[in-house]
């Protein structure tokens, strides 16, 4: 999720845990355990694209980097603080807490977590957008009125039970609802005589009305939309896989590591004879029907002896185009 729904989540959970004892610095320092897995964004500055892309939510959203790390913290903080009423025990169970919800939030995005590392299992129900103003919002409020009440006060403790409770319930409804869209997908590729390997639905940009299918045929994969307000049958696109095109590169062990970071959702384009390599999983930039850029999407740099992968950047216009389509689609077809 993004960085303020887990200052957020952190926060909240650093007061369940110390609230009481150490009124809003449990808040603080819970947004700052909710942060510190996200600190890998960092390793892009040093190393390539692709082992940049394979740590991101790998160690530190783990199990083992939580039990690890929870009492260096705690440790750190209860050195600053040796005066408060909390103990170093108190305060590394809050940093694992902290630490620890944050994969679990994690997993439910599209992009997952490696919650059992050593393993390269990745854990991703893909029931909510990295951003969901529904999750985040009504859980901010709660948390800022948590905030300027006395760390005694009944009203504090009911104030953060709620937002967590509400947070909580929120996700296990995306999780009903992506269970209604994908039914609402494999009947429409039924009725439609599509024949299909897999599937996998995830929601659109910031919401859990609209959601989307990658489905995978023999040749071609066919994207396709659905809203709880649409009235017609789901329109399927389709995007030749076109995996041949990396002819030799198929053996390259970038490519091999990109095929497994994608899960083996991907397409190959290429544009003045430069290939891309379109992770599927995240979908296109837009809505709109002719679209053809992926969110994520790699340049195959060939030009060199030694393949150089780079992402490719993203727009701000590219974001109007999608919330502006994503509004209109949302209200059916």
């Amino acid at each position: 999720m993004d960085s303020l729904t887990q200052i957020v989540l952190g926060a909240a959970v650093g007061e369940a845990v110390l609230g009481k004892k150490v009124g809003n610095k449990a808040l603080l320092y819970g947004a700052i355990a909710g942060t510190i897995p996200d600190l890998d964004v960092i390793a892009r500055f040093f190393v390539d694209t692709v082992t940049a892309t394979e740590w991101h939510r790998g160690f530190s959203h783990s199990i083992l980097f939580s039990v690890l790390f929870a009492p260096l913290f705690g440790w750190l903080v209860w050195k600053l603080h040796r005066k408060a009423e909390a103990t170093w025990k108190d305060w590394s169970w809050l940093f694992f807490w902290g630490l620890f919800t944050h994969p679990i939030l994690d997993a439910f995005t599209t992009w997952g977590t490696q919650l059992f590392w050593p393993s390269e299992t990745k854990l991703a129900f893909q029931s909510i957008f990295v951003i969901d103003p529904f999750y985040t919002l009504p859980f901010l409020f709660l948390v800022v009125l948590v905030l300027f009440q006395k760390r005694t006060a009944l009203k504090r403790k009911r104030y953060n039970r709620l937002g967590l409770i509400i947070s909580s319930s929120y996700l296990v409804l995306t999780l009903v609802l992506k269970g209604i869209s994908y039914k609402a997908f494999t009947n429409s590729l039924k009725s439609q005589h599509i024949v299909y390997n897999d599937i996998s639905v995830r929601p659109s940009p910031f919401n859990t009305i609209l959601w989307t299918a990658n489905i995978d045929t023999d040749d071609a994969y066919l994207i396709g939309n659905y809203s709880f307000f649409d009235t017609q049958e789901i329109h399927f696109e389709s995007y030749p896989k076109n995996h041949e095109r990396l002819g030799a590169l198929l053996e390259t062990d970038k490519i091999e590591r990109l095929i497994a970071i994608s899960e083996g959702w991907y397409t190959i384009t290429e544009k003045e004879d430069v290939l891309y390599f379109n992770d599927l999983r995240f979908g296109l930039m837009s809505l709109d029907p002719k679209e053809s850029k992926f969110a994520f999407s790699y340049e195959l740099d060939t030009t060199t002896p030694e393949l150089k992968v780079k992402e490719t950047p993203k727009f701000r216009e590219d974001a109007n185009k999608l919330i502006s389509l994503l509004w209109t689609r949302i209200w059916g077809n």
